[in-house]
């Protein structure tokens, strides 16, 4: 399985910003992509996750209502949504493949990541 995440940029506080996470090889052998995040100094952090099957999704507190996960089976891409975009969603966003759940341990392929940067 291979992961491609894009979309990161320099936003300000408010905007919206949308990620895309192109995966190619085996996912049908995986059952959930998720999104995480990693702030400077801080510990990788849980944002949203999709289950392939089911189209069941969940997302992290601190981006809930404003984050929308979804998915193009067509284009094999996840899209993570970020809207009201806040100084804190400042970090290197990843997207993983795995089993469904809220763990960065329940993942076991990453992609390299996209920088997220929201200005105040």
């Amino acid at each position: 399985v291979q992961l491609q995440a894009c979309g990161g940029g320099l936003v300000q506080a408010g905007d919206s910003l949308r990620l895309s996470c192109a995966a190619s090889g085996r996912t049908f052998s995986r059952n959930a992509i998720g999104w995480f995040r990693q702030a400077p100094g801080k510990e990788r952090e849980f944002v949203a996750t999709i289950n392939l099957s089911n189209r069941l999704t969940y997302y992290g507190d601190s981006v809930k209502g404003r984050f929308t996960i979804s998915r193009d089976n067509a284009k094999n891409t996840i899209y993570l949504q970020m809207n009201s975009l806040k100084p804190e969603d400042t970090a290197v966003y990843y997207c993983a493949a795995g089993d469904y759940g809220t763990g960065a341990g329940n993942y076991q392929y990453w992609g390299q990541g996209t920088q997220v940067t929201v200005s105040s």
